[in-house]
């Protein structure tokens, strides 16, 4: 079995585009200088896995860096509290499939997110008892490949893994080293070449049938 199962946040332990979509609009709502319809959830869908920077290019296309390093954090204060006070949703069966997981392996969370992102996801589903770590692009400045490896090495993983939902993740995984599940279920799209699950339940089995007997 591996000893460290490393996830992916968004599209693969949980769906919170519309706490973040909301978060967009309520500080869209603070700043009515910036011109542009409400943001709408699959757009929010379209920029899951990116990095903070580019997301907000995606979203704020025709506004200066300035303005969208300020809107992020704006964005930011508001979807903090609604993630923190209501979550996001659960993929099915994350708890009990956690649970089964991490009396075999110790899990982590590794994303692209900011730092504090991770820390709602505990709050909100009260889940952070099942994880050993985590580690963002919002507390290193550096992509996933670079945080994967780093988790990796300080917790003296010898055999990791990473579960992720988008070819963004699978090439973050394999240029860390790692082995890589695809989260078919997910926001990714096809990943082809991988393991692959469609629903967070059938994790341990695939993880078992891709370790040598």
């Amino acid at each position: 079995m591996f000893d460290g199962v490393l996830f992916d946040l968004d599209g693969t332990l949980w769906n919170a585009t519309v706490r973040i979509c909301e978060g967009w609009n309520r500080a869209l709502a603070r700043h009515p200088e910036i011109s542009r319809p409400p943001v709408t959830v699959p757009e929010v869908e379209a920029t899951m896995g990116l990095l903070l920077p580019d997301i907000a290019r995606k979203i704020l296309p025709n506004e200066s860096e300035e303005t969208r390093a300020m809107m992020l954090k704006a964005q930011e204060d508001e979807e903090f509290v609604l993630l923190r006070t209501q979550g996001g949703v659960l993929y099915p069966a994350v708890k009990e499939t956690l649970a089964a997981l991490s009396a075999r392996a110790k899990l982590f969370v590794v994303s692209n997110c900011q730092d504090g992102y991770i820390q709602t996801f505990y709050a909100a589903h009260k889940l952070d008892r099942y994880f050993t770590g985590f580690e963002c692009a919002g507390r290193t400045g550096q992509p996933k490949s670079y945080n994967i490896a780093l988790v990796a090495r300080q917790y003296g993983l010898a055999r990791p893994v990473y579960v992720g939902d988008t070819l963004l993740d699978c090439t973050s995984a394999r240029e860390a080293g790692v082995p890589f599940l695809h989260a078919a279920y997910g926001f990714g799209g096809p990943v082809e070449g991988v393991p692959a699950v469609r629903a967070f339940a059938d994790i341990p089995a695939a993880l078992a049938a891709m370790c040598p007997p």
